[in-house]
């Protein structure tokens, strides 16, 4: 699939859930979200059906996302589904990891490929003032990804004033294991933007404060800037949507928990693919519509914001 600008747009993200049992100030508000009725969410066959035409088109790669995606039943199974699919080359997940303990090994022989796992600081007050949530159930996590076999990334939020000091200590992780560290800039999204401008700091002061090696990434269409340190088993990635804007590589395309196509993730313009989905009508159609309403670049540097919530759009 091309969308207007002759990107290759070939990767889809899926939002399965609007729930989350964190509550991240820069991704959630502190009034918590509305949850949507049960009719609302598309279900699994419907997500699998719409999968597998984006697949027909050119997808080769999908993410599941949520909120946090281990909350919802049968998500195993889904996956399962999706990794029965030959043309998916790339099976992934974004989760907080304070469920995959248990699941870690079952999802690993489902099909999925790797994890992104949401850990912005080491600290146990810190963590739980962030997250209401608790530090260890996520370490677990994350060692059971390890076990089962799973490709890990850590994704930290830099976040000013609150987990500047430590970020010697997540690229020290690097040293010992084969992971990859990804350090992103916080954005300014829906009704958590003034936080996130509060907060926010940029890659480049921590770029130019450590003996980090620059080295190249393979796959063209990353947003990540890719350094390690000398000797280690890991990779440091820089994610910067702020100060270097990356959109002109841009290959992805985002469907919410209810059914609306996000062609960027930093603006509310959507289309709705459930209702002629459950009409019986050919999904495709609005599929190139909304690959037509991709914009060149987000306006996140001209003082647009919009109205979702990132635990709403599915990160």
């Amino acid at each position: 699939m091309l969308d207007k600008f002759h990107r290759k747009i070939n990767y889809l993200r899926i939002s399965i859930t609007d729930l989350c049992n964190y509550r991240c100030k820069y991704c959630m508000p502190t009034t918590g979200v509305l949850k949507k009725m049960h009719s609302e969410i598309l279900t699994f066959e419907e997500l699998y059906y719409i999968s597998h035409v984006f697949v027909e088109q050119g997808v080769d790669k999908i993410r599941i996302t949520g909120g946090e995606p281990l909350l919802r039943k049968g998500v195993e199974h889904f996956i399962e589904s999706l990794g029965n699919i030959d043309k998916i080359k790339d099976l992934a997940m974004t989760t907080n990891a304070s469920l995959l303990k248990d699941k870690a090994t079952k999802l690993k022989k489902a099909g999925l490929n790797r994890v992104n796992i949401s850990l912005d600081t080491l600290n146990l007050k810190k963590f739980h003032s962030l997250t209401t949530g608790s530090l260890d159930d996520v370490l677990e996590g994350i060692d059971a990804a390890f076990e089962a076999g799973l490709e890990v990334k850590l994704n930290t939020v830099l976040l000013k004033g609150i987990n500047e000091d430590e970020i010697e200590d997540f690229i020290n992780i690097t040293m010992d294991k084969n992971i990859d560290i990804r350090f992103i800039e916080v954005m300014p999204i829906g009704p958590t933007s003034d936080y996130a401008k509060e907060k926010f700091l940029s890659s480049d002061d921590i770029i130019n404060n450590f003996d980090l090696i620059k080295i190249a990434n393979d796959d063209i269409h990353s947003p990540a800037k890719l350094y390690k340190l000398e000797n280690s088993l890991g990779r440091v990635g820089f994610i910067n949507p702020l100060s270097h804007n990356f959109c002109g590589d841009c290959n992805r395309i985002r469907l919410t928990s209810d059914g609306k196509l996000k062609p960027c993730l930093h603006s509310d313009n959507v289309i709705d693919i459930k209702r002629p989905l459950r009409n019986g009508e050919d999904i495709r159609i609005y599929i190139e519509k909304a690959l037509a309403k991709k914009p060149l670049k987000h306006h996140l540097l001209e003082g647009e914001n919009i109205n979702s919530s990132m635990s709403s759009i599915g990160g």
